[in-house]
């Protein structure tokens, strides 16, 4: 990969963010039958990612279907009972590899009732594949699972107008659609879009271009997915990094030494940086950055590394040290946006668990102020009871203090799930 590096600090410096560049997650979503988990199958097939015996088991499975021709969807349709039914049940994730990048695949359902399994992959994901089957345009799903891609973060799309093939491969199609798009995404929150037209059944721009479109002059999905610039994304203006481990040895030798181990979410940690640790608010210097037992002078977002502070304070799993004078909010009182991931509805009143990085504190539903249509994002106000599926927003109250930001300004650090005490099932993904 080309070594990128992030705009300049306030110090002047700038960071080579390299290693985080060779990874990119991305998700596929659009209507069942739209030729998601085809698309992704011709992916990995084109780009020689598929070894011989799991080709020669998808060819087997592939007789009698098709006719004859191998089914390449059944590579992330990895669940027996998924085939009987017909249809993809939860979220599948691939992975491959070329030459120029890493990828983790999340192959999310098409079907409504599914949407908790799109924010899912939604929540980790750097890229979402908008699938657009060529004979129906722009339908509800599309906006469905567009609006949640954006809700939830995601700066990236690629809308993939698939089956071309079966239009004639006609720009005319291809262009109405991405006109009407256009005027769609004038609701997201997403600063990059690309359009490619495809036919994932038989390869044409997914991997290697195709000779029967000479009007479309853009780049295959593969070239896009592996040069898509997403270091950008990362908030590096706000310093955030949340303790996972206090390590104290207990060792003779190493009597003195007590470090904090995490990953630094957002920002830039530099040695000698002036800190305050929340949700306590007590101050400190860094002392030492340590990176794989070797020390170093800064540490920046996504690195995991073991940071040493110049004063014995009082510091636990979940507090997150961030650097002096930059804006967090402490609070108990949160609102935030929930995706409900629970057959048993949210009513006013009810009691979760909130898990924020590495800090777990109870909290109530003081209120539901409204849902939102995901198809429209207009604001349904009035009902109180969040049904599976459905996103609302809420306010909750906290049993202590949390130090968290605004989703827009710092995704890393404005995310949480909400969880059930009683059975630890994760209910609710919330953005604050």
């Amino acid at each position: 990969m080309t070594r990128l590096l992030t705009p300049q600090w306030k110090t002047g410096k700038r960071v080579d963010i390299f290693n985080y560049m060779d990874l990119l997650r991305f998700l596929t979503a659009g209507n069942v039958d739209d030729g998601k988990s085809t698309l992704i199958g011709r992916l990995l097939f084109d780009s020689d990612s598929v070894s011989t015996d799991i080709l020669q088991a998808i060819e087997k499975a592939s007789k009698g279907k098709n006719g004859g021709d191998i089914d390449l969807s059944l590579l992330t349709d990895g669940l027996r009972a998924e085939r009987e039914q017909g249809i993809t049940i939860d979220v599948a994730y691939k992975y491959f590899t070329t030459e120029k990048r890493k990828f983790i695949i999340a192959d999310t359902p098409g079907h409504v009732q599914y949407t908790r399994n799109m924010v899912t992959g939604a929540s980790n994901s750097n890229l979402a594949i908008i699938l657009i089957d060529a004979r129906n345009g722009i339908t509800e799903q599309t906006c469905r699972h567009s609006i949640i891609a954006s809700l939830f973060g995601i700066q990236h799309l690629a809308v993939c107008v698939n089956k071309i093939d079966l239009m004639d491969y006609s720009q005319k199609v291809f262009d109405d659609i991405v006109v009407k798009y256009k005027e769609f995404a004038k609701k997201l929150s997403v600063k990059d879009i690309t359009y490619i037209p495809v036919s994932a059944k038989l390869g044409d721009n997914v991997v290697a271009k195709s000779e029967k479109m000479s009007w479309y002059i853009g780049k295959t999905l593969l070239q896009h997915l592996e040069n898509v610039e997403v270091a950008s994304d990362i908030n590096f203006s706000s310093a955030r990094f949340p303790v996972q481990y206090v390590i104290r040895p207990q060792e003779d030798k190493l009597h003195d030494y007590r470090g904090y181990a995490g990953k630094v979410v957002s920002g830039v940690f530099k040695k000698g940086d002036a800190v305050e640790v929340y949700p306590a608010g007590l101050s400190s210097r860094i002392k030492e950055i340590e990176i794989a037992e070797k020390k170093v002078q800064e540490a920046f977002a996504p690195q995991s590394v073991v940071i040493h502070l110049e004063d014995d304070i009082d510091i636990s799993r979940g507090d997150v040290i961030a650097v002096k004078d930059d804006s967090i909010s402490v609070t108990q009182d949160v609102e935030a946006t929930v995706c409900w991931m629970s057959e048993r509805p949210l009513n006013v009143g009810a009691k979760f668990l909130v898990r924020h990085h590495g800090k777990t504190v109870k909290a109530s539903v003081r209120d539901v102020l409204y849902k939102l249509d995901v198809t429209s994002l207009d604001k349904m106000e009035g009902d109180k009871s969040i049904k599976l599926n459905e996103i609302a927003r809420i306010q909750l109250r906290t049993a202590s203090p949390i130090a968290i930001d605004n989703f827009i300004s710092n995704h890393a650090n404005g995310s949480f799930i909400l969880v059930d005490e009683n059975t630890n099932e994760t209910v609710g993904g919330c953005v604050v």
